[in-house]
């Protein structure tokens, strides 16, 4: 299967961080950290996110190093794609995005 970006249209989208930002593990036994082609740590967020209807999902976005948010804190996913997985008969969309920035902060941008 070929992964194709699809790009997430955040403006109607209200998402906010509900677990603290924290290091992907590529190996539990061992404690392996998951590292970019460039060396830097990749991170894990796990945010909610409610669109114009008022439904919310959680929904864990990937991102290469720490992003400056907190729980509760509003956030603004710069440059947030989903991507469409399949294995072993199952199958999700994981999300990632370029910068993970609080709202008062990306309205500065």
């Amino acid at each position: 299967m070929r992964t194709v970006p699809i790009p997430v249209d955040t403006g109607k989208l209200t998402i906010t961080c509900v677990k603290a930002p924290r290091p992907r593990v590529l190996n539990r036994d061992t404690g392996e950290i998951k590292t970019d082609k460039n060396g830097n740590t990749a991170y894990e967020v796990t945010v909610s996110v409610e669109d114009e209807f008022g439904r919310i999902e959680l929904v864990k976005i990937g991102i290469t190093g720490e992003p400056p948010i907190t729980v509760g804190d509003p956030v603004n996913a710069v440059g947030l794609l989903g991507y469409v997985w399949e294995m072993a008969g199952r199958w999700g969309i994981s999300y990632r995005a370029t910068a993970l920035l609080p709202l008062r902060e990306a309205a500065d941008v």
